[in-house]
């Protein structure tokens, strides 16, 4: 996959990568919910098009935000896992997370979001602590 940036601006190129309004949907699902498959991605509330999951998948690959393995005990079934670089995007989530529920309330109807009002520090650990555990089971 051809890697063009807009500019060198890091926020720009930031957002080149997980700017669109699919990706940190994607990353939130497999951090936050330990989604892992494609199935189990696709079903998230968004309703994400198969064509377009499949693309954002190989996009955040490209990126090394996730990678792709096979399922152990089952060769044909391949699973979506957050690398380190995808797993520092937690503070980003929290961040969006703790705006919407502010300033996006009055607009919608948001789903409470138990502890999201924690420590924003021991939230961001606590989920990067959860997804590490999850992972420790994969290797």
């Amino acid at each position: 996959m051809k890697k063009e940036f807009r500019s060198g601006c890091p926020i720009s190129s930031t957002l080149d990568v997980v700017g669109d309004k699919w990706s940190l949907l994607i990353i939130r699902d497999m951090l936050i919910n330990h989604k892992k498959t494609f199935k189990e991605i696709s079903n998230s509330d968004e309703k994400i098009a198969p064509s377009i999951l499949s693309a954002r998948l190989k996009l955040l690959e490209s990126y090394k935000l996730i990678s792709k393995t096979k399922i152990p005990g089952n060769k044909k079934e391949n699973i979506y896992l957050l690398t380190e670089k995808g797993i520092r995007l937690t503070p980003i989530i929290v961040e969006f997370s703790l705006w919407g529920d502010s300033n996006m309330r009055e607009f919608n109807n948001i789903n409470d979001i138990k502890g999201l009002h924690s420590d924003k520090s021991v939230v961001i650990q606590s989920v990067q602590d959860s997804y590490n555990s999850m992972l420790l089971t994969f290797q």
